[in-house]
């Protein structure tokens, strides 16, 4: 089953639930364990690995290290690289990892963020358009004053309170 298969059967499942009237707004949690009582869902081998694989890459992402400078770094980097004409995500330790994975995992973790930004617009752009508002959200998308900010937040943080 690929993925778009995948989302509509879990979109499926999110329709089932509000359709039999559970909590909504409701969690994950509460829509899985629903589905799961209701035997809309039950593990596979292939869907236990996935998860396996889906909680090593959150844990990878949230292995965070202190550089010789004292900042808090995120240690693992993800790179979506073509090996043997199959797509793969393969993750490596900054502290070892060759420079050419280390600029492909930072070129796409930016574009993520560039693609994130512009989901972002669009959907404040169609709310404001569409929710009738007197004052429209606004967003701003030049992120240099709230990276100023949250450095010298930091450089403060670290000072003595008493000299």
């Amino acid at each position: 089953m690929g993925f778009a298969s995948h989302k509509e059967e879990w979109l499926a499942i999110v329709e089932a639930y509000r359709e039999a009237g559970q909590t909504w707004p409701a969690t994950t949690r509460q829509m899985a364990e629903w589905a799961f009582q209701n035997n809309l869902w039950r593990p596979t081998h292939d869907s236990l690995l996935t998860q396996l694989a889906d909680n090593l890459s959150k844990a990878l992402r949230e292995d965070y290290l202190i550089d010789p400078q004292g900042r808090s770094v995120r240690a693992k980097h993800a790179a979506r690289v073509r090996r043997d004409g199959e797509q793969m995500v393969l993750w490596a330790d900054m502290r070892d990892a060759p420079r050419e994975h280390m600029e492909i995992a930072f070129q796409q973790r930016r574009q993520q963020i560039v693609g994130d930004c512009r989901q972002l617009k669009t959907d404040v752009d169609s709310y404001n358009e569409n929710a009738e508002l007197i004052r429209p959200i606004q967003m701003v998308f030049d992120f240099t004053d709230d990276l100023e900010e949250l450095e010298i937040m930091e450089l403060l943080r670290q000072e003595p309170v008493f000299a």
